[in-house]
Formats: C-alpha cells, sequence, structure tokens
C-alpha cells in the first residue's frame, strides 16, 4: 500500500509540474504581448495614483516641486496622439472606437472626428481601426497618422467636415502599414513611423501587410501639397528599414536630430543626426529600457526648448536630459500612450494613457507646432 500510494503521490506529482508548466508558458505569452504599449485591450495598473519620480537633481528644473499630475479625463479605452489646438482646446484620438475627440477649456468632451482612420465598408476586424498621433503644420492645418485606415492625410482646416489631402499611402506600390506617429521639419517635409500595430493581427504575419519592413519615411514637400491632389507617391523616402517596431517620432529644437523609438522586442529610444537634404545618418542608441518590467513600453515622445525628451514608457512618462540621462518619471496607473505641450504657454504637459488623459505643469515650455 505503502508503494502504491507513493506511485499515485508521484503521478499527480508530475501533473501538477505539467499543469504549472503550462500556466507559465501562457502567462508569459500574455505578458510579452500585452507589453506593446498601443494596445486598447489592456489597462494594465501600476499604482493606486499618478506621482513623480526624481531619480537626478536636475529634474528640478524641469518639475517644480509643487507639481501634480491631475487627471483630466477618463472612461475611454485606449487614447493616442493629444495636439494643443492654438483656439484653446486639445484633440486626441481614441483608437478602438475610431475617433477623433475634443477636450473643451470647459472639461467636457465631444467628438470631433468619427470615422478618423479605417472607412472600409464591412468592419475593419481589429481593435485599432482608429487613427493615431497627430500634429499640425505651419499654417495650423491638423496632419493625422491615419492608423488603421493605412495612410497619412491632412485636414484642410479645423471643420471636421472640412476636404482631406492624403500625403502618403504607399510604398513602390505596396500599402503602407498603419502609419502611427508624424512631426514635421522646418523645410515643410514630414516623417512619420509605420508599424503594424493598426492591422487586424497588429504583427507582421497579418495577412493584409503589403510591405517587408515596418519603416520610417519622409515626404519631402508635404507642407506644399496642394489641396486634393494626390501623393506623390515616387518621391516617399524610406530613411529607416532596420527597426522592428518604430513609434513615437520627434526632432530635438535645433532639428540636428531625428528620435525614433522602438517598442518590441527591445524597448530603446534611437538619435539620428539629420543631413542637410533632410535624410539620416547612422543612429545610435539614446537609451535602452528592455530590463525594465513596469507595464508599458516606448511610444509617443516630444521634447521642450532646452532638448529635454518626454517619452511615454515603462511605467509611465520618462523625462530625458539631452544627453540621455533618465532624471525621472510621471508614473501614471495606466499604460501611457503619447504626450504633447498645451495651454496659452506652452508649460502644459498632456498625456494620454489607456483611457484616461492626465496633464501636468512644468517649468521649460515646449517645442509646439
Amino acid at each position: 500500500m505503502i508503494r502504491k500510494g507513493n506511485r499515485i503521490l508521484l503521478t499527480l506529482c508530475r501533473a501538477a509540474a505539467v499543469a504549472t508548466l503550462v500556466s507559465v508558458i501562457v502567462f508569459a505569452h500574455h505578458a510579452f504581448s500585452s507589453n506593446r504599449s498601443n494596445s486598447s485591450s489592456v489597462t494594465d495598473t501600476t499604482q493606486q495614483a499618478p506621482s513623480i519620480e526624481r531619480l537626478d537633481p536636475a529634474l528640478a528644473a524641469i518639475v517644480p516641486s509643487d507639481a501634480r499630475i491631475e487627471e483630466v479625463a477618463s472612461g475611454m479605452t485606449w487614447t493616442e496622439g493629444p495636439i494643443w489646438i492654438h483656439a484653446g482646446y486639445l484633440l486626441f484620438a481614441e483608437i478602438p472606437s475610431n475617433s477623433i475627440r475634443k477636450l473643451g477649456a470647459d472639461g467636457k468632451i465631444s467628438i470631433f472626428m468619427q470615422p478618423s482612420g479605417y472607412t472600409g465598408s464591412t468592419p475593419d476586424g481589429g481593435p485599432e481601426p482608429g487613427s493615431n498621433g497627430m500634429t499640425l503644420d505651419r499654417t495650423g492645418r491638423l496632419t493625422v497618422a491615419g492608423h488603421g485606415g493605412r495612410k497619412v492625410w491632412r485636414l484642410e482646416s479645423l471643420d471636421p467636415n472640412a476636404a482631406k489631402t492624403t500625403l502618403a499611402d504607399s510604398y513602390q506600390g505596396k500599402a503602407l502599414n498603419s502609419p502611427n506617429d508624424v512631426v514635421y521639419r522646418s523645410d515643410g517635409s514630414l516623417y512619420f513611423t509605420d508599424p503594424p500595430y493598426g492591422l487586424p493581427m497588429q504583427n507582421d504575419e497579418d495577412p493584409t501587410k503589403q510591405l517587408s519592413v515596418n519603416g520610417v519615411y519622409r515626404i519631402p514637400a508635404a507642407q506644399a501639397q496642394k489641396p486634393g491632389a494626390p501623393p506623390n507617391r515616387s518621391q516617399l523616402q524610406l530613411l529607416i528599414s532596420d527597426l522592428p517596431r518604430p513609434n513615437g517620432i520627434v526632432f530635438s529644437p535645433d532639428e540636428k536630430y531625428l528620435y525614433v523609438d522602438n517598442t518590441a522586442p527591445q524597448m530603446i529610444w534611437m538619435r539620428y543626426p539629420v543631413k542637410a537634404d533632410g535624410t539620416l545618418g547612422k543612429g545610435e542608441i539614446f537609451y535602452d529600457d528592455s530590463s525594465d518590467k513596469r507595464p508599458g513600453a516606448p511610444d509617443g515622445m516630444k521634447v521642450d526648448r532646452q532638448g529635454n525628451i518626454y517619452s511615454a514608457g515603462p511605467g509611465g512618462v520618462l523625462v530625458f536630459s539631452p544627453s540621455g540621462k533618465h532624471l525621472g518619471s510621471f508614473l501614471l496607473p495606466t499604460k501611457a500612450s503619447n504626450v504633447n505641450w498645451g495651454d496659452s504657454d506652452g508649460k502644459t504637459l498632456y498625456v494620454t494613457s489607456s483611457g484616461n488623459i492626465y496633464r501636468i505643469r512644468l517649468t521649460i515650455p515646449g517645442v509646439q507646432p
């Protein structure tokens, strides 16, 4: 009976070990999948309330001692692409609902445009059909990374019913993946990232994906493109083709460098020297946060007038010096996706974070379009 009992016990132990191994594999797969910052299906909680993590004394010159992170909107699913409109309001994308929304001066949220990304006659089938990052050109026209719509487009006035002009929709005859974020250079050219997150499967195996790369592109004369004119497809330049998941993109204030971050598998921020003709020199790793296990990943970013970088990343928003030193973070309860400067003096940083929008008053004004 003792030997039989041992055999039974051994069998039960083996079964338990197998079950544990399966659970670990499933958990690990889920953890890897959910770490992508552009994910509308996951809202992991990092802590109970927003807070400021001060890692270096230099942060004191950027973040006042009495600064606080304020929640100004909530109740949505996955917000992105905030852009301050100088008339006094914030526009942002709510990707799962395929809409661009408006946060008014009174704190109320309304639909500015819907749909804003995918416009097909049949359901998109993916979790992120909407538009993504946004900016303004020199004349104040809204320029949008179409994400689920697989193009970059411009709204010819700030009327949501105004005409749209497509600036880019394909490269060498193949449809773009899902343009993610956009930034203008002062010469009127437009740069954008193109990972697969707006495709139904959100990966390189998606059957609708036509390009083999997840690139960073430049539209040489985007500002000058006439309203309603088709994109000059032959002029679209592929500048970066070796990042697996390019995402956030921003210039240094003097435009000597272009910063591009990569979401996965490495969580890195890259810096590229900008040549006179707008093309890029060899990039270098500006910061590597791949070991950070907090929820979130590199995503949208902006700079202030002194060249400090503010980027969505693990735990919330990371603040870097121009030399690449991590000065501190704005820790948030949910995954951050993007940031932008707002208010009349440009000293308020607005943050889209899962279904919420936060803001914090800072000392140095940001670089605004």
